[in-house]
């Protein structure tokens, strides 16, 4: 009976996968992708804004690719945090190569902080959110350029800049509207403000600073279309020289994607990502390590944990002078059709996420609890976590929205396998208990 059932769902979806393909339009010309920009987040409150993403097709030569593409959005937040980003990617405007620029800038009161080396810092769900949060303005801007060497090997060429101010948190913001039993007490120091204290993050890095850099490496790229692959493999690896900061760091990065069709005509597909961030040498700035360095048309991945690193992590809860990371998916596209001369599509996928400190910080001035650092802090403060850092691993699944192949939609959910560990190990619950995500696009 199992072995009819099996036969009789393989030829569904062969024979959907057939029926969807017909009809298929080919997109010429520009295309506009407008959203409203929404979520919630308990400390910084509502967002709210818009994005635009504006494709151009050409004569359609290059679908399901486009020949150019720019992404706008802007957004702001009920308490105070702003997001803006724009991107350009064009591959026809200098001929032979891909001109690809971004630029992103945050101003968040609240941005997350859980210490270093994933599981080497405690984190104690009891104490209030602010706690692991400081302030932080995040001005980030790239331009790669890409160009091939042979057929699918390309050479990678870019410059680099980024500027932050760093700080403890904004009380007051962090504060308004919360009930008086609700609020973090003005007098009570941050994780962030214990690091900085103790010497953990120097006085050079505490404040931030100006980075101003060059990337430079090699891509290879079989896949058979950029916004939703079904086959092919793309990888890349490069350097990145950034000797103008105020803590100058050399770092390197690798990334393997490669993408299986399980079942074809883009029906069933299994695609995974390693990944692997870098340090030359031990000095490096912090705010700089909590990122997936990225060349081409996206902008550096950020939190080492989230929602393009590890889905259902907290963000930034792994960080340290080398990472290693990985994300696997199985993605079904269980239906498509053509409305308002549109081609549509619904995905559904199941992922698995992970990520570790495979090189970390010297935690050795940090003492074991917050008391030590400041005497009026409560006892019960721990900073320290004493246990062995391993692979942070989540798993979850989500929907996507395709149209036309590039502008996508997605919403998924992550859960953390610490979360289900037994109620005596040192790991429940370190890694919080799970997120909602929307945003665009697959993951890679």
């Amino acid at each position: 009976m199992k072995r009819i059932i099996l036969i009789a769902l393989s030829l569904m979806l062969a024979i959907g996968a057939r029926a969807q393909k017909e009809g298929e339009i080919v997109k010429t010309g520009l295309n506009f992708g407008p959203l409203p920009a929404i979520a919630f987040d308990a400390d910084k409150g509502f967002q709210y804004g818009a994005l635009l993403q504006i494709f151009n097709y050409g004569n359609g030569e290059n679908y399901p690719n486009y020949n150019s593409k720019m992404y706008m959005e802007y957004s702001r937040f009920t308490k105070g945090s702003q997001l803006i980003q724009f991107r350009y990617d064009d591959k026809t405007l200098i001929p032979g190569t891909r001109w690809s620029n971004a630029f992103r800038a945050t101003i968040d009161k609240a941005y997350d902080f859980y210490g270093f080396n994933g599981y080497g810092t405690n984190f104690d769900p009891a104490q209030m959110n602010p706690f692991y949060r400081y302030s932080r303005y995040e001005y980030l801007f790239k331009s790669d350029v890409i160009g091939k060497i042979s057929n699918n090997l390309n050479w990678v060429a870019g410059l680099y800049a980024s500027y932050y101010k760093l700080g403890s948190i904004d009380y007051a913001s962090i504060n308004k509207g919360k009930a008086e039993a609700d609020k973090f007490p003005t007098d009570m120091p941050t994780l962030y403000d214990a690091y900085v204290e103790s010497g953990v993050i120097s006085a050079k890095e505490a404040d931030g600073g100006f980075s101003l850099g060059a990337r430079l490496g090699v891509e290879y790229d079989t896949r058979d279309k950029e916004g939703a692959p079904t086959r092919g493999i793309w990888a890349d690896a490069h350097v990145v020289l950034a000797p103008v900061s105020e803590v100058p760091f050399y770092r390197y990065s690798a990334t393997w994607r490669q993408y299986f069709p399980l079942v074809e005509n883009d029906v069933l597909t299994f695609a995974y990502r390693l990944n692997y961030e870098g340090t030359f040498g031990s000095q490096a700035p912090f705010y700089a390590l909590s990122y997936i360095s990225v060349v081409g048309e996206q902008i550096d991945k950020e939190g080492m944990g989230g929602s393009d690193t590890g889905r259902g992590l907290m963000r930034c809860r792994v960080i340290g002078l080398d990472t290693a990371s990985y994300v696997a998916e199985l993605r079904w596209r269980f239906t498509r059709f053509t409305l308002w001369n549109q081609n549509i599509a619904f995905a559904l996928n199941a992922f698995s996420d992970g990520v570790m400190v495979t090189r970390g910080f010297d935690l050795s001035k940090l003492p074991d609890n917050l008391k030590s650092v400041f005497p009026a802090a409560p006892e019960d403060v721990t900073l320290k976590n004493g246990a062995e850092e391993r692979p942070h691993v989540t798993a979850g699944g989500g929907l996507r929205f395709i149209m036309n192949e590039n502008f996508i939609v997605r919403a998924e959910y992550g859960l953390p396998i610490s979360k289900f560990a037994k109620e005596e190990s040192a790991l429940r619950g370190q890694d919080g208990s799970g997120s909602l995500y929307i945003g665009l696009g697959y993951l890679f």
